[in-house]
């Protein structure tokens, strides 16, 4: 008895393969580039076997597509993509060894400063209003600070 409905030939894997490898391009992340290769794999695979049952088809794309995912992520993360500008989204990380006046005073471990426009909450010794301070790090959106060397 012959089953009825859609059964899948080569070129609709082709065609899904060249889809996912597209929407690859505008969401990257090599999940949808390995999801495209493997559905070229399986309609190649239909090609030279024509017979192959639509159950297997969906198997090994289900089996290549998780495969290929994974290998495609961990190249992703072994491979970082360097940067002349590593500090670009780390606003904080920016400010680190720059010195700058305190807005208000550091009570209780904690205070404000102004960079450029904005104000940011700091965090170190107890200092008076308009002290200079040097920025030592980030933690989160507070910048830790010390009270900076005196001019020689």
């Amino acid at each position: 008895m012959a089953e009825a409905g859609f059964v899948p030939v080569f070129w609709h894997w082709i065609v899904l393969g060249v889809v996912f490898i597209t929407v690859e391009a505008f969401v990257p992340g090599a999940f949808f580039m390995g999801m495209g290769v493997s559905a070229v794999l399986v309609g190649g695979t239909l090609f030279v076997v024509p017979s192959m049952d639509w159950k297997l088809q969906l198997f090994a794309f289900a089996v290549l597509s998780a495969i290929s995912i994974a290998l495609a992520r961990r190249w992703v993360r072994s491979t970082p993509i360097a940067s002349d500008r590593p500090l670009l989204n780390l606003r904080g990380e920016q400010y680190v060894g720059r010195q700058f006046n305190l807005l208000e005073p550091i009570v209780n471990g904690s205070g404000k400063i102004k960079v450029d426009d904005s104000i940011w909450k700091v965090r170190g010794a107890d200092c008076p209003p308009a002290t200079r301070v040097t920025v030592t790090g980030v933690d989160g959106t507070v910048l830790l600070v010390k009270p900076a060397d005196p001019a020689p």
